[in-house]
């Protein structure tokens, strides 16, 4: 009996253990007032600060949104422009909150980084974009070439990978600023460059002329970009995860930042729950029941987010693409909100 009670007591101990450790981030945030998100330094259509200081993009809706899931404003953020080198650092020494910078998970970060990731908020691919001049119109007449790219990122191994399979070689040239990276690509100084393909897209926008310059056909990896918080605080890391599937869920419910007053109506009980006219989830993410509705109010749902950064019409005028919901022929999917 004294051996089982024992292991009891162990067990509560380590149950009351993990519930406050769970909480740590959420409390530290609420205490502070405001959350902390890292982003890119620049980078269009996901984290680019206006001449005014003001953040936009399609990450930075992200942090947005969980500052939105949280205090009911999207306002309480702060934040933290962070290079592909020192992004990993800054989250794993509580710098930052929460990482909203186009990261690609993969195996090797996911066990060995100390973080958990996120559904992803954009499924991309590494591309290559060289100048029209050069003549080049697909990636297997790059043999020789001299590439630009960034170090400490998924790119370097693509590359090496794609051209060792192909049976070609290359001459890399790291660069660690994104605006030297694309300064070099422009003055000649190597003849293609290579990342994301959206990430292309976006150094392509801020040339003197974009026209001059194409992204080849060819995506040679995947790159699922997602939103990335420290691991062992499960609270934390549960609101971040559902605060993303949110913005998917309401664009499959029909729910926008229009309508969705109206919604709050709705007797579909999959929308009651989502909007928290039936009680429940926000209790379960330690949040207001209404944390969806804020978001999808003052955000938007994933559909309005894209539009906004991404779309037609922006700078990067990219299509939907892998980034449709499931049912339009895409990879966007959200478990059910009960």
């Amino acid at each position: 009996m004294k051996r089982l009670s024992l292991m009891c007591s162990v067990f509560l101990v380590l149950i009351s253990f993990s519930c406050v450790y769970a909480s740590e981030t959420m409390d530290a945030v609420k205490s502070r007032g405001y959350l902390v998100a890292g982003v890119n330094t620049g980078a269009a259509g996901f984290s680019m600060p206006d001449k005014q200081g003001n953040w936009t993009g399609l990450d930075v809706d992200i942090a947005r949104s969980i500052a939105t899931a949280i205090f009911g404003d999207p306002t309480k953020v702060k934040f933290i422009p962070l290079t592909s080198q020192q992004r990993f650092a800054a989250l794993q020494s509580g710098e930052v909150d929460v990482l909203c910078r186009q990261t690609t998970m993969t195996l090797s970060r996911d066990t060995s980084l100390g973080f958990e990731f996120t559904p992803p908020v954009y499924y991309d691919g590494q591309g290559i974009m060289v100048p029209k001049k050069l003549g080049v119109k697909k990636a297997t007449e790059l043999d020789g070439a001299t590439i630009c790219l960034l170090p400490g990122t998924t790119t370097e191994r693509n590359i090496s990978d794609y051209f060792r399979a192909t049976g070609m070689g290359f001459k890399p040239v790291l660069i660690e600023s994104k605006d030297e990276l694309l300064k070099a690509f422009v003055t000649g100084r190597c003849d293609c460059l290579t990342s994301d393909a959206s990430t292309l897209a976006g150094m392509r926008a801020v040339t003197a002329a974009p026209d001059q310059y194409m992204i080849l056909p060819e995506r040679i990896s995947k790159e699922p970009l997602t939103t990335a918080v420290r691991q062992g605080d499960g609270q934390w890391k549960d609101l971040v995860y559902w605060t993303v599937l949110a913005l998917i869920e309401a664009e499959d419910l029909g729910i926008t930042s229009t309508n969705v007053d109206q919604m709050l109506t709705s007797t579909d009980p999959n929308i009651q729950r989502f909007l928290g006219v039936t009680p429940g989830n926000g209790k379960a993410l330690n949040v207001d029941e209404k944390w969806a509705y804020n978001i999808i109010k003052q955000i938007g749902n994933y559909e309005e987010v894209f539009v906004r950064n991404l779309g037609p019409g922006t700078v990067m005028n990219l299509d939907r693409g892998m980034n449709e919901l499931y049912k339009n022929g895409g990879l966007l999917y959200s478990p059910p909100f009960k």
